[in-house]
């Protein structure tokens, strides 16, 4: 796409501006390096869609593919130019939950890129012991409605099926109340008082679960109506 001016706005939008760009770059920024990941991050871009943006972006020099040693495929790598965009997307982020988040429909909502997110934001060191299990079940989904978060030293593998551990953690709520307090909209302390989730383990580890589960990095920015 060209805009045929010298602006550089209108030079950035060239290389950023087309569908689903900014949220290759988003993924990328918090820590997918394979196509797979990509994928998962992004659950509604078709396969071609993000062949086609990864090579836009290579060709444009924001990122760096690299093949994978021994295997097929590849894996990609922000150069400067694309870790320079991290400040636009928190701008675009802010932006949007100052202004745009008052369209949230059921359909937004997922639980897979949710969950996919919650694994994001463990922070290991600051759960006790090399090992954790931390369990949630949302009582309004009729399937997908069990998951573990397995937490081996550094590494949070996502799991489905019950991995038969003990579960230090246990969350109960419905998918739009994590959500919200994820987000930031609303507390952990305010949802179990409501009665919307209820929580299940170590005092230690139920009574400020910020200590080792991250808000989202835009939770506490409030909306234009709230202004």
């Amino acid at each position: 796409m060209e805009y045929g001016e010298f602006c550089p706005v209108s030079k950035a939008l060239e290389l950023l501006g087309e569908k689903w760009t900014f949220l290759v770059l988003r993924e990328l920024h918090m820590g997918a390096t394979r196509f797979n990941e990509l994928q998962r991050g992004l659950p509604l871009i078709s396969p071609s869609i993000l062949t086609k943006r990864l090579n836009e972006l290579a060709d444009a020099e924001l990122i760096l593919r690299k093949k994978i040693p021994g295997q097929r495929g590849s894996e990609y790598y922000l150069t400067q130019a694309g870790k320079e965009t991290l400040p636009l997307i928190r701008a675009l982020g802010e932006w949007g939950m100052r202004w745009a988040r008052g369209d949230l429909r059921e359909t937004h909502i997922d639980v897979g890129l949710l969950m996919l997110y919650l694994q994001r934001s463990i922070k290991t060191e600051c759960l006790p012991g090399n090992q954790s299990v931390i369990k949630f079940e949302f009582t309004d989904l009729p399937k997908l409605n069990n998951w573990w978060l397995l937490v081996h030293g550094c590494t949070v593998d996502i799991c489905l099926e019950n991995p038969g551990k003990d579960v230090d953690v246990y969350f109960t709520t419905d998918l739009r109340t994590m959500v919200a307090c994820w987000m930031g909209d609303k507390t952990y302390r305010a949802a179990v008082a409501d009665r919307s989730m209820t929580l299940v383990g170590p005092s230690a580890l139920t009574r400020n679960i910020q200590n080792w589960l991250s808000d989202s990095v835009f939770a506490g920015i409030p909306s234009a109506r709230e202004i």
